[in-house]
């Protein structure tokens, strides 16, 4: 088949290498099938969408909703490069599937309203799909409520005209949505299991998304979770979009 196209923001070695393993995982991808570009350190190279079954983008440090005078230039730089592709992507109902930044990113390409409203603190929450969540084809199986994994400073406050919400949460009201047919984006994170997210709460324990010395509790309450259901999105993509070359 023709591979999938991971676009990965993270700086850190260990979190970016997690990240990819994860998606490859429960992607149920073999490496040859996940081509990863690491979008912030580098220019973004040219992207033949014909060559692709579909693209991933995950999850990132950046926040969309900060003030532009606040953000590095590398930033600024790759906010700008993923808006110039998914100027394409979106004309072309090319499948799309966003994690955590992924709402930010596709949200305010199309309009949405993108800010701190919502965030939520790393753990566990429950997600309940809506009605048009529960008859969406990527959604197909999952129960009405799951488990997921969260962590984010930014959330959608507003969808984009258009956009479909596919999911909710008591403390996010906008856990998922749909653009068109084919684009997707959650705010929580489908490719975490609890051993991925010790992980990451180890590599950004200086992040600001909690006090660094409560870490070792965030890892106690992630391993005391049961989330499984989530990382079936990914498959499922996978096997909706996955095309022949």
């Amino acid at each position: 088949m023709k591979p999938f196209l991971l676009l990965a923001t993270r700086a850190e070695d260990a979190a970016a290498d997690g990240e990819y393993s994860s998606f490859l995982r429960f992607g149920g991808l073999e490496p040859h099938e996940l081509h990863r570009v690491r979008v912030e350190a580098g220019p973004l190279p040219g992207i033949d969408l014909a060559r692709y079954s579909g693209i991933f983008l995950g999850g990132s440090p950046f926040n969309s909703s900060d003030p532009e005078t606040e953000k590095s230039t590398n930033q600024r730089r790759v906010e700008g490069e993923l808006n110039d592709l998914l100027h394409r992507v979106v004309a072309a109902d090319f499948p799309f599937f966003g994690a955590c930044y992924g709402v930010g990113t596709l949200g305010r390409h199309q309009g949405a309203v993108i800010d701190r409203t919502y965030s939520e603190p790393i753990g566990a929450i429950e997600i309940s799909l809506t009605h048009d969540g529960a008859a969406d084809p990527l959604l197909a199986g999952l129960p009405p409520q799951f488990d997921a994994f969260v962590g984010h400073k930014e959330a959608c406050t507003t969808l984009p005209a258009g956009a479909v919400l596919l999911a909710s949460s008591g403390t996010c009201p906008v856990q998922m949505f749909r653009v068109k047919q084919n684009l997707y984006a959650t705010q929580f994170h489908p490719e975490l299991d609890a051993d991925a997210l010790v992980g990451r709460i180890d590599i950004y324990r200086n992040a600001g998304y909690f006090p660094p010395e409560q870490a070792d509790a965030y890892m106690e309450r992630a391993r005391a979770s049961r989330v499984g259901e989530p990382s079936r999105i990914l498959r499922s993509f996978v096997e909706r979009y996955a095309r022949d070359l």
